[in-house]
């Protein structure tokens, strides 16, 4: 068994080795970015949720700031782009998995959060990209304490303006608007469980527990933790709703760099995860 695992390093290391001796061959520009989204049907005038993995790239030639330009410069006239910027930290820490805290450590933790702000809270976990267009000037972040979403563009103010403290990804929030506007999700390199847009299904379907969620928020008295309600939500089972929507073929896609890219209709993942809740009835994992 040792002199296999050892075979199986030796490969390993072999293979990076190999792979980091690659000269890159295929770098994406903004203009090749722009491109590939134009094949996938993107005129520049839709509102785009975008959800972004910068390392399904091979070489992105500017990083996430190329990938900012070429979406702007696409919708500069008429479109909308919109991103979820969620400032996960700032979030109840009795939640937490990775890591998980202690439970003498919640009251600390509460205390020591900083309290939410739209332009300097932390949102490193949605990824360069987000970080990158949620500071560009015209850029509107709607003011949930955790579940903020950050719009640029024709319909910006509209998406952002109006979400709900309770329930912030149900009717009241830019997930919502999205629906009735007929938006699109665009997938740079992600799969659907990235799809923030299918989590209205959940709410519609009543197919999750309600939970007690928390965070810190500013007020006229100062800073202070306030609990909100939520679902506990669960992005895995989009998956099985991507599968199911591409054997229906509405999803368009292409390939970049390296990085696949994905287009579909809000409004069609939703329904599509809501018709999949109802017959396989998820609900009743959680009563």
């Amino acid at each position: 068994m040792r002199l296999l695992v050892q075979k199986l390093q030796r490969n390993t290391i072999s293979k990076l080795m190999t792979e980091m001796k690659q000269t890159v061959s295929d770098p994406v520009t903004k203009e090749s970015f722009i491109q590939a989204l134009k094949s996938l049907g993107i005129t520049g005038n839709q509102i785009l949720e975008v959800h972004t993995q910068m390392s399904s790239f091979g070489y992105v030639i500017g990083g996430a700031r190329t990938i900012v330009d070429g979406l702007m410069e696409l919708c500069e006239n008429g479109g909308t782009i919109l991103m979820p910027a969620q400032a996960v930290d700032n979030s109840e820490p009795s939640d937490w998995e990775y890591p998980a805290v202690a439970p003498t450590l919640y009251k600390e933790i509460r205390e020591a959060i900083p309290a939410h702000d739209t332009k300097t809270s932390d949102v490193h976990y949605m990824g360069s990209v987000v970080e990158n267009f949620r500071l560009r000037d015209g850029v509107i972040t709607s003011s949930h304490p955790t579940y903020s979403y950050s719009a640029w563009g024709r319909y910006a103010r509209l998406l952002c303006n109006h979400q709900s403290t309770h329930f912030p990804l149900a009717d009241e929030s830019p997930t919502a608007r999205l629906y009735e506007l007929k938006g699109y999700v665009l997938l740079i390199g992600c799969d659907f469980d990235s799809a923030t847009c299918m989590h209205l299904a959940e709410y519609r379907s009543d197919c999750r527990p309600i939970g007690i969620q928390g965070a810190k928020v500013k007020t006229a008295e100062g800073d202070v933790w306030r609990k909100y309600l939520d679902l506990r939500l669960d992005s895995d089972i989009f998956l099985k709703v991507g599968q199911m929507m591409r054997k229906k073929n509405m999803v368009r896609e292409t390939m970049l760099g390296g990085c696949k890219i994905t287009l579909f209709s809000a409004a069609n993942a939703i329904d599509e995860a809501m018709r999949y809740f109802d017959k396989t009835m998820v609900y009743d994992l959680y009563r």
